[in-house]
Formats: C-alpha cells, structure tokens, sequence
C-alpha cells in the first residue's frame, strides 16, 4: 500500500501558524490534504505533528493523527528525512504493508494530482530510492555573484563570465512539494538530492517558497491568478 505523511510541526516563527493559517479560503495544510485525497494514490493520509491545533485542523480535514510526533523531531534543527522516517516506522509496526510512502509539505498548495501520479511512476519504473518535483533557477546560476566584505562583487564562478547562458549547463531545484520514496529509503535516510533520486520537472510559475510574509503574498497571488485560468478553461 502508499501513505501519505505530511510534517507539519508547530511554532513557525517566521509566519506564525503557518501551517493552519489560512490561505485563499482554506487553512493551509488543507491543500495538502486535498490533493493527497483527491489523487486516490494513497490508503492513508498522516500528519506528523507536535501541536494539539494542527492536529485538530487536520482531523477536521480527512487525514489522521494517529501518533503526536517526539519532541526530539519537532524542534528547529530536525530533517525531514528523519520524521518521515520515524513516521514509516510508525506504519510498518503497525502491521502495513509499505511499497511507497511520499512526503507531502503542509505548505504546497500548488500541488497537482497529475504530479503525484507521475511520481509515483517514475518511481516504480527502475531501482529510484525516491522522485520529487524540480523545477528550474530564474537566472543561470553559473553566472551568480555575492557582494564582498569591501562592498564589491565576487562571481561565484568566475571562470565562466565569458561564455553565453545558453551554453550553461540547466541547474535545478527542489519544487518544495512532495517525494515519494521507497520505505527502505526513508528509514535508512538516504540522502534525496543524489543519484539515485529521479527529478520531476514542473514549471517555475507553479513554484512558490512559502517561508516569508512577501512569499505568503505572493503565492496567494500566484493561487489565484491560477485558479482563474483553470475556471476559464
């Protein structure tokens, strides 16, 4: 069977409440949890959580808590490779049968089913320990500078300010929405960003962090302005 963990850890401090605030008519975790259901891809759908009000809203929402997640997971420093890995624990001491579990972000509401889809079989098509959604950087990265402690510019690669940005290699980045992975995978806690991760190339404009009140703001925008070419479609 296919499970759904969605990490959602209270005390965002940057936001506050993010993970249940609400966003474009729904508390945030809401969209995770929809498109979790709405793609029938999974047997269960799990929040992994410390916080008594997010469990509440996610109840409220069709998924279960069955467990609250330990206070050695839930604080700033904890990966999510390690909680989802203590939630597929979780799960197989439960007596499931796991031949895919996928991390979902209680912060992506740009998810689509299809995407799911996708990832789940790419997944099954070779030996992948996981496949997650990337997407591609705005500006080539190879041609990237910082500014230096004098107040100056510094490229980061400078070797490469005479050639063309097309003659760039492609770099990509994490989506930020899901990673389906084999249960093997997550509770050894193999990295994700290696080889044996297949990506799942989306576009950009479906592509939002949300860590910030300006990304907040913006991927509202962003929400909206695609929900009303779905609506005219």
């Amino acid at each position: 069977m296919n499970i759904a963990i969605i990490p959602a850890r209270g005390g965002s401090k940057r936001i506050p409440h993010k993970n249940i605030k609400e966003f474009c008519g729904k508390p945030m975790i809401a969209w995770s949890i929809e498109a979790a259901k709405v793609s029938e891809l999974f047997d269960h759908i799990i929040v992994s959580t410390d916080d008594h009000e997010i469990a509440e809203v996610a109840k409220q929402w069709g998924a279960a808590v069955p467990f609250r997640r330990p206070t050695e997971l839930s604080n700033d420093y904890a990966g999510t490779t390690e909680v989802i890995a203590h939630a597929t624990q979780w799960a197989l001491d439960q007596g499931l049968d796991l031949e895919a579990v996928c991390c979902i972000y209680a912060t992506a509401p740009f998810i689509q089913k299809t995407d799911l889809k996708r990832g789940l079989e790419s997944l099954k098509s070779g030996s992948w320990d996981y496949t997650f959604t990337v997407t591609d950087f705005a500006s080539p990265i190879f041609r990237s500078f910082k500014q230096t402690s004098d107040g100056g510019l510094e490229m980061f690669f400078p070797e490469h300010f005479n050639k063309r940005s097309q003659d760039l290699p492609v770099a990509l980045h994490d989506a930020g929405q899901f990673y389906w992975g084999r249960p093997s995978a997550w509770l050894e806690c193999k990295r994700i960003f290696d080889r044996n991760s297949k990506p799942i190339i989306i576009p950009c404009w479906r592509v939002q962090d949300i860590d910030t009140d300006d990304d907040w703001h913006r991927a509202e925008i962003m929400f909206k302005l695609l929900k009303n070419l779905d609506d005219d479609n």
